[in-house]
């Protein structure tokens, strides 16, 4: 029976993490840049260091996910587009798995009350709902990091060796290597409170640092990196804060996971006081709320990290509190769910024909339509892949990767029609644009002598130049399972 109640907690919690994966409409607007990057090295041989998809100035493309986009694309490439969504959920049952022997190490002999569970998985379901996102993998190491430093805690500070290793595996995968570095340091920190030996901490802080030089780029990438994980993105909405304006009414369910643990754990301080604190975990949990109000983009940090530290809690001052058929009852009613949406709803290729211009894309392709073509940043990379080299963009979502500081803030100007809205049309001028139709330059647009609206579907609108104009044009397919069909195609060439 036990043995069974462990089985229906893990399975349950992959076929959770399935259905999160599977029920977005649309894969994440940075993946096609992620694939062209691995499909440089699987199919050229070599990282690419230099841009060739942009019609504007770049600079020395610093990838900080080379890694991820080649394990996106050798999924993709060697077990098709299916994989994607699986190769995600793997990596959220893996996530949830190593919190469950971090829990275990913690003292907690049975950890798998499902009623636990439930609320980080559905606090992390906005985040983790756009398939597949580089940052899967810092999150996913930063919990082994966590096992790791756990473990260093009862003793074997030898495995601290261990993490300039797996530095060198994150560095190459993402940018957010630098939150495993800060783990540690934290750690090193909670040891030196606690008056216990700290060398091991501090070695292993200098020399996973030092590990950060092994990659494509060398020295340079480290100052690069460095830059790019404390630079201001005021032009993207998940960097944005909690409480920001954008943010005030959106990610609820982690918003009622955070007030739910701050509650959990000022009751549990309040009864058991600050004597014998566990210093590291209130370190973390501090450093990981702060980032995740600071930036909706890294409260999964929190999320792991409250999840990790604050079962114990739960289960000394509240699991005695419900029936003991009703952690089971939670559990079999979300498998039942699960269950019941794989037998009623056709689990697809996420198309996302609503936030991305299929249609717009392939009137250009079958029209013949080469030249520059301008486009909101978030969707450059994949009108790159589409139609490249026949056409150039303005600028995607690689930002700091590859593009000056301008480059957004103009964009900026021109969407939504700031003082200056046409320097970018003045200082990179386009000979096609992909626009929105909710954005106000739409309109403008509608009623300059120099552009002609020549294809203008249900979100976008396709303009050229009215000299270039022609008096008809070709128009895309309406059947959905063509750009279904022929989602990954494209004509880049290593």
């Amino acid at each position: 029976m036990e043995r069974f109640k462990v089985i229906l907690f893990f399975v349950t919690i992959l076929l959770l993490g399935f259905v999160i994966t599977a029920n977005v409409t649309a894969f994440d607007f940075d993946l096609w840049a992620r694939l062209i990057a691995g499909m440089g090295v699987i199919d050229g041989g070599h990282v690419l260091k230099t841009d060739f998809l942009s019609y504007t100035p770049t600079h020395t493309w610093w990838d900080h996910e080379y890694g991820s986009g080649i394990v996106f694309y050798f999924f993709l490439k060697y077990f098709g587009p299916y994989s994607l969504i699986f190769l995600q959920t793997a990596i959220i049952f893996g996530i949830f798995f190593v919190i469950y022997k971090i829990i275990k190490l913690r003292g907690i002999e049975k950890p798998y009350s499902f009623l636990f569970f439930l609320f980080p998985l559905i606090a992390l379901s906005q985040n983790f709902g756009s398939p597949i996102r580089c940052h899967l993998f810092s999150f996913l190491l930063f919990t082994v990091f966590l096992y790791v430093l756990e473990l260093s805690r009862r003793g074997k500070y030898k495995l601290l060796y261990i993490l300039p290793f797996l530095t060198i595996l994150w560095n190459n995968l993402h940018g957010g290597v630098v939150s495993g570095i800060g783990l540690i340091v934290m750690y090193g920190f909670a040891q030196i409170l606690d008056k216990k030996p700290f060398k091991h901490y501090v070695i292993a802080t200098a020399l996973s640092f030092a590990s950060l030089i092994i990659n494509p780029w060398g020295w340079e990438y480290i100052k690069f990196l460095l830059m790019a994980n404390t630079m201001a993105r005021e032009h993207v909405a998940e960097w944005w804060g909690l409480f920001s304006k954008y943010q005030i009414w959106r990610q609820i369910p982690f918003k009622v996971f955070m007030i739910l643990i701050l509650l959990l754990e000022g009751v549990k301080l309040k009864f058991s006081g600050f004597k014998n604190l566990d210093k590291a975990k209130y370190i973390v949990l501090l450093v990981t709320l702060f980032l995740a109000i600071e930036h909706v983009k890294l409260l999964p940090f929190f999320v792991i990290a409250a999840s990790a530290f604050c079962y114990e809690d739960f289960d000394s001052l509240l699991k005695n509190k419900f029936p003991k058929w009703a952690d089971n009852f939670v559990c079999i009613l979300v498998l039942g769910i699960c269950l019941f949406s794989f037998a009623v709803k056709k689990y697809d290729i996420p198309l996302g024909a609503s936030v991305y211009p299929h249609k717009e894309v392939e009137f250009i392709k079958i029209n013949h339509l080469k030249g520059n073509i301008l486009v909101n940043f978030g969707l450059g990379s994949f009108v790159s892949y589409k139609l490249y080299p026949n056409n150039l963009i303005f600028m995607d979502g690689r930002y700091e990767e590859v593009y000056y500081d301008e480059m957004v803030p103009l964009l900026d100007k021109f969407y939504v029609l700031k003082p200056g809205w046409d320097d970018v049309l003045k200082k990179y001028p386009p000979d096609i644009m992909i626009i929105e139709k909710y954005y106000p330059v739409y309109d403008l647009l509608n009623t300059l002598k120099d552009w002609k609206n020549v294809y203008d579907a249900e979100t976008f609108a396709v303009f050229v130049r009215a000299k270039d104009a022609k008096p008809t044009y070709l128009l895309p397919s309406e059947d959905i399972e063509y750009y279904k069909n022929t989602l990954f195609d494209t004509d880049i060439k290593f």
